[in-house]
């Protein structure tokens, strides 16, 4: 079997609200997230991915959970960070919205059911 896919993002947190983005490629709301790049950490991913989806200068805390899912010719991994930053979000590259939502909000929200069990990890 392949090798997973793999794939970080973050849990951004500021005043109780979590931030979503919508991506309209796949008309799906979700944490933001992306794929690793070469010799990238996990938490260097996630911090990377969130700023290039949302303009947010983030650090990571702790791992929050994971996702796992099939993807083309095996199975994508999803490393879920929490995380604090600074910045306003704006939405760009593949998103086209950005929110601040409460947990309850988000688990009406979020498209994945597997990304709505992390909320239960806050």
């Amino acid at each position: 079997m392949a090798d997973p896919f793999r794939a970080a993002g973050g849990i951004v947190t500021r005043d109780g609200a979590l931030l979503v983005v919508h991506r309209p490629k796949y008309d799906d709301w979700s944490f933001a997230k992306g794929k690793l790049e070469d010799g990238e950490t996990w938490e260097e991913g996630a911090v990377r991915e969130v700023e290039e989806e949302t303009g947010l200068q983030c650090e990571a805390g702790p791992l929050l959970g994971s996702t796992h899912y099939p993807f083309r010719t095996g199975t994508k991994e999803v490393r879920y960070f929490r995380m604090t930053c600074t910045g306003e979000a704006r939405a760009q590259n593949e998103i086209d919205a950005v929110r601040w939502v409460t947990p309850t909000e988000a688990r009406e929200l979020l498209t994945y059911e597997d990304e709505r069990a992390l909320l239960d990890s806050l």
